[in-house]
């Protein structure tokens, strides 16, 4: 009985110590499992972040071969439905896929374009523009519950981001599927482009009626001046064309043009970019247009 009891403590510390032993190898193995997981995290991560910045794509797409001229989708009486791997290809190298609808030759830079028509632009198509990232949440919910109360569409909720990809890339069937092209190609364009670009790119491609499509082709068309030379009367009636350019053109129905022309001087003052008394003296100043040369003052 004693022999026994006089062995029992040299065997529980062997059992310590081998205990100790098993931690000691646990601990190392542990800390490099963790290490390689939290590295190939890291490596993810890095990947990830590398493959979504816009740039990276841009820049990858500048390589590319130039992409064919193509007509915006706004000046075609029929669209070619892109394949899966075309609309993959138009999201990455979305500069490269807008460049090659854009008419370069009849194109305005932004700073030569009059202050005035920039202005009652984004006044009357967008007044959140330089605050949201390619769509309105705030518009989409105004525009629902205005709709909901005539019982019919009487607001749109389309940005100048989104009109600028359906006037350059879609049909204007109304599908859930072309809806959600618009929105993913608004945001990569929001992504891609500064504010003032894409503003640039609508004020060019837009239809202002006529058969003038860009801004340089309709103020010379209407008034025969340079987009830079405009004044407040005859940018706020240009502003108001591209809501229903049939309809509106000044050369259509003049009548049409000039109560649309009112609400853009209105929809300004509103907004704290004109005061009263600038509207009113713009809503009763004469214009003259190109092709009759006739002073027009009502």
């Amino acid at each position: 009985m004693n022999d026994t009891i006089n062995e029992l403590p040299p065997k529980r510390k062997r059992r310590k110590t081998t205990a100790r032993k098993r931690t000691r190898k646990k601990t190392p193995l542990r800390f490099g499992r963790f290490f390689l997981s939290g590295l190939v995290c890291l490596l993810l991560v890095s990947l990830g972040t590398f493959l979504f910045i816009p740039q990276v794509w841009q820049e990858v797409g500048d390589m590319l071969p130039t992409a064919e001229r193509q007509l915006p989708a706004n000046q075609l009486h029929e669209m070619h439905e892109p394949d899966a791997a075309e609309q993959i290809a138009r999201i990455l190298f979305i500069r490269r896929a807008i460049e090659a609808r854009l008419d370069r030759a009849d194109y305005v830079p932004i700073g030569r374009i009059s202050p005035e028509l920039k202005s009652a632009i984004v006044a009357i198509e967008d007044r959140r523009f330089y605050d949201h990232m390619g769509f309105d949440l705030t518009g989409m919910g105004r525009a629902a519950l205005v709709n909901i109360q005539h019982g019919r569409i009487e607001e749109g909720a389309s940005t100048i981001t989104q009109q600028l990809v359906k006037n350059l890339f879609l049909a204007n069937e109304q599908t859930f599927t072309r809806k959600a092209q618009e929105l993913l190609l608004a945001l990569d364009i929001e992504l891609s482009y500064s504010k003032d670009e894409i503003l640039e790119m609508y004020l060019n491609v837009v239809y202002y009626g006529a058969g003038f499509y860009g801004v340089n082709a309709a103020s010379e068309g209407y008034y025969g001046k340079s987009p830079a030379a405009l004044d407040l009367p005859e940018a706020s009636m240009l502003a108001g064309v591209p809501n229903a350019p049939s309809e509106l053109s000044p050369f259509t129905n003049f009548i049409a043009a000039k109560k649309r022309q009112a609400i853009v001087l209105d929809t300004m003052e509103a907004q704290g970019l004109i005061d009263a008394r600038t509207a009113e003296d713009a809503k009763m100043q004469p214009l003259i247009f190109r092709p009759s040369e006739v002073e027009m003052s009502r």
